[in-house]
């Protein structure tokens, strides 16, 4: 049987260790570049799915979620037309399963990409009530989803997220992403 110094020991060693595993990923973060409007790179924070990982990035308090999903588009003739598809396709849900419309979307460009945005109503863990906005833009058959979460209350925190979706960097990775399709 071990002795209580020898458990003692071991808990604070794998507490040193967790704890060091935390501030280097915060110090890379950190250190990760930010374009010109203070945009950072983050890790995809979700676990994984049917497709592959994104991009996300913060700037404050916002955060932006963007993938492609390659051949998923509804119609390829129309593209995204309607909040069902909105509902259906955005990756909303994950952020919260039970995620609800909070009203009537809109139509969007994002770059050379139309479609439709529409604002949501989740939850966090402990329960409390964000709002964020599901965007389902396409061409031809590709999707491109994005997920704006945040003060969305304040419009200036938001129009800065869509001109972040508008920019080299975004419309960049998104260019990559599609080799030319």
């Amino acid at each position: 049987m071990l002795k209580r110094r020898a458990v003692v020991q071991a808990s604070l060693a794998g507490a040193v260790v967790a704890g060091v595993a935390g501030i280097a990923l915060v110090a890379r973060e950190q250190a990760a570049p930010a374009d010109e409007a203070g945009w950072r790179p983050t890790a995809w924070p979700f676990p994984r799915d049917g497709w592959p990982p994104g991009r996300a990035w913060r700037l404050g308090t916002i955060e932006v979620y963007v993938r492609p999903k390659l051949g998923f588009c509804g119609n390829c003739d129309t593209g995204v037309v309607n909040d069902e598809e909105v509902d259906r396709v955005t990756d909303i849900d994950l952020l919260d399963e039970r995620f609800a419309p909070a009203g009537v979307g809109s139509a969007i460009r994002v770059g050379r990409f139309a479609g439709r945005s529409r604002i949501y109503r989740y939850k966090i863990r402990n329960g409390a009530l964000r709002h964020a906005e599901g965007i389902a833009v396409s061409q031809k058959c590709d999707l491109i989803v994005a997920v704006i979460a945040g003060n969305l209350a304040d419009e200036r925190e938001r129009a800065s997220a869509h001109r972040f979706l508008d920019s080299d960097t975004v419309q960049g990775w998104l260019e990559r992403e599609l080799e030319g399709r």
